[in-house]
């Protein structure tokens, strides 16, 4: 057994993320982790012991490497080891999985560049040893060079581990649904979801090159040891797929189903999808907590088309969860789940004053509550939350917004250049000049000027003071903190620090809410809602002890990409189709994210439109469950802060 294997068995033995042992429906060994940082350290460990013990026997330890946001941490442990540890890479050859073609080596991103900025400039591996694929290689040149690139890592013995992440095609390395067994290194051309996914590092699609070079599947097979990482729930279909489902060249990763060294490296959200943990009560007994029997029941209801007041006692037997049964009859159960629904439901996400607030979301008092709306960038507190935000500026609240990034990389040269060319036009000025030249001047390899990152941050705070205006938000309540972690003019960002921690501690001491919302949609493509959240995380903890913080509730929506999942819902705030119409004219006030926004995801639908579809269908659930029928509902989950 591999010391990562046996490492992180004993980690889960005592902090389970399911309740379950028995994994009949999966074909490939997997842990999986509560976080994806206390996994990324377990990984860089099992390399650092490998490195330490080939370096022992005075052999050479040849690593395959990935590139991509997921192994990111990895490296960033493995640095730390070599910087606090004496961890030496002396002996250390590596082999890069793949690299866009064409790409030169300098490009911003490129793998090459990737690599080096995040592991090899920071390590003692010699230049000689370091082995990246060539996207500069001449066309007529290509099929020689993989050819070499392949011998080469045979000459020196194969690969000992080899890292992967995986793409939602299934993709690992860059070899793309219908890629052969047997295939060596070569050159691909990239699935369209797979050049979607790059887009944002690249600033858009049109720029994402459609060809790249890969190690082949055989090549990543004969790998001693492979192990790869899956983050967030953006990667939880492909990974049940992958992991329960046939082998297919549809799905390249499944090959690993026959490697027999394997292990995927899963956080909580990667593993969602997985049988054990979606449905248990299909794989074997279980603990039916509260939580685990409100997630069946809706299940149970979406699988037999019923409402839950129609549910009897043979659907529950029929499904799976006979064993529920002998805890409560079917009425009973339907009756507490009902209830649990329909008392999440409320027109007052600040709590209705003077009421009973036994069977409410919030707290009747105090009838006005001091509020603040945390928003990662300038435009996800109306896409996620504008019908609340709405309705507790109408119902009395002192509500605050605050912008925790300015989202200036979200706007485009094309958008900032035609407001630098309007200011031009009305008051010529030498700084507009050089905003002008700065953009028409840029290439893929150059960070925007200080001066054009400063012009697309103003762009993007008037159309939030044209939303919160808009929503009748006086301006002295809108709060720009400008985070300095994501000031870097790229889209990889700076780590959280006490710099962003204390600006978020500074503005929740001087409010003294009594209810803060923040994002919890972690699968925000290019990770800024991550951080965010985490710098609210940190600064609650910093004022735990403060008085006001004892009538502090928190509560998380999630962005344009997921909702909540209805079991999980402790807040469901229905909107008429007037407070639909309203919240869409909200969110037209961000014109720099529409038509054709930089950091689209997967959907190409644009924000307004997605917002509207996941409130729309969050209602429609609701209905299907046999509750109100409501235009269009906005969810939230409480944050327990103790």
């Amino acid at each position: 057994m591999s010391t990562l294997i046996a490492k992180m068995t004993k980690d889960i033995s005592h902090k389970p993320v399911g309740q379950f042992e028995e994994t009949r429906f999966e074909k490939i060994h997997n842990v999986i982790f509560e976080d994806s940082n206390v996994a990324s350290v377990q990984v860089a460990q099992e390399i650092a012991d490998l490195i330490r013990k080939k370096q022992a026997l005075g052999q050479n330890c040849v690593l395959g490497l990935a590139t991509g946001s997921s192994p990111i941490k990895v490296y960033e442990e493995l640095v730390r080891m070599h910087k606090e540890e004496g961890l030496s890479f002396s002996n250390v050859i590596t082999f890069n999985l793949d690299e866009y073609l064409p790409m030169d080596k300098g490009n911003m991103q490129s793998y090459y560049y990737f690599m080096h900025e995040h592991l090899f400039n920071h390590v003692d591996i010699p230049e000689e040893n370091i082995n990246i694929p060539d996207g500069s290689i001449p066309q007529e040149d290509v099929v020689e060079y993989c050819l070499s690139y392949e011998k080469k890592i045979k000459d020196h013995g194969g690969i000992d581990f080899q890292l992967l992440g995986i793409g939602r095609t299934g993709h690992i390395g860059f070899n793309e649904p219908g890629s052969h067994y047997n295939s060596g290194t070569r050159i691909i051309t990239l699935d369209h979801i797979t050049r979607v996914d790059a887009a944002p590092s690249f600033l858009g699609i049109d720029n994402v090159p459609r060809k790249a070079i890969t190690m082949g599947i055989a090549t990543v097979r004969s790998a001693k040891r492979i192990v790869l990482l899956g983050w967030g729930n953006n990667k939880a279909k492909i990974i049940k797929k992958t992991i329960e489902g046939e082998i297919s060249s549809h799905v390249p990763a499944t090959y690993l189903q026959e490697h027999n060294n394997a292990t995927f490296v899963l956080d909580k959200g990667a593993g969602s999808e997985l049988t054990r943990n979606k449905t248990p009560w299909l794989v074997g007994s279980c603990e039916w907590t509260e939580e685990l029997t409100s997630k069946a029941i809706v299940w149970l209801c979406a699988k037999t088309g019923k409402s839950i007041l129609s549910l009897t006692d043979k659907d529950y037997n029929d499904n799976g969860m006979s064993d529920l049964l002998s805890l409560e009859d079917s009425y009973d159960l339907n009756i507490k789940m009902f209830n649990k629904l329909q008392h999440t439901i409320t027109g007052w996400p600040g709590g209705k004053p003077h009421a009973d607030d036994s069977s409410r979301p919030e707290r009747a008092e105090p009838a006005k509550k001091r509020v603040i709306i945390f928003s990662p960038h300038p435009d996800d507190d109306v896409i996620s939350m504008g019908g609340t935000f709405d309705r507790l500026v109408e119902q009395g609240h002192d509500v605050h917004v605050a912008y925790q990034t300015s989202g200036n990389i979200a706007v485009s040269d094309k958008e900032a250049l035609k407001f630098a060319e309007i200011a031009n036009t009305i008051t010529p000025s030498k700084e507009s000049e050089n905003i002008i030249e700065a953009i028409l001047n840029k290439d893929e390899n150059t960070f925007d000027a200080l001066e054009v990152r400063t012009l697309k941050g103003a762009i993007r705070r008037s159309e939030s003071y044209g939303a919160t205006r808009y929503l009748g938000l006086d301006d002295s309540h809108v709060h720009f903190l400008n985070l300095p972690f994501y000031e870097t003019g790229t889209i990889k960002k700076n780590n959280l620090s006490n710099a962003d921690i204390d600006i978020v501690v500074d503005l929740i001491n001087e409010i003294k809410p009594h209810q803060i919302f923040a994002a919890g949609d972690l699968a925000d493509p290019h990770g800024t809602h991550k951080v965010c959240l985490d710098a609210i995380f940190e600064a609650l903890k910093r004022l735990k002890e403060e008085s006001f913080m004892k009538d502090c509730w928190m509560w998380l929506y999630r962005g344009a990409w997921h909702e909540w999942d209805i079991n999980e819902i402790e807040m469901a705030v229905p909107m008429s189709p007037d407070q639909v119409l309203k919240k869409r004219y909200a969110i037209f006030c961000h014109q720099s994210q529409k038509d054709g926004v930089m950091f689209q995801g997967d959907d190409s639908r644009e924000f307004w439109m997605r917002a509207e579809e996941r409130n729309k269908h969050t209602a429609a659930k609701y209905k299907a469950l046999g509750l109100a029928d409501y235009a269009a509902i906005e969810a939230f989950v409480r944050y327990k802060m103790d």
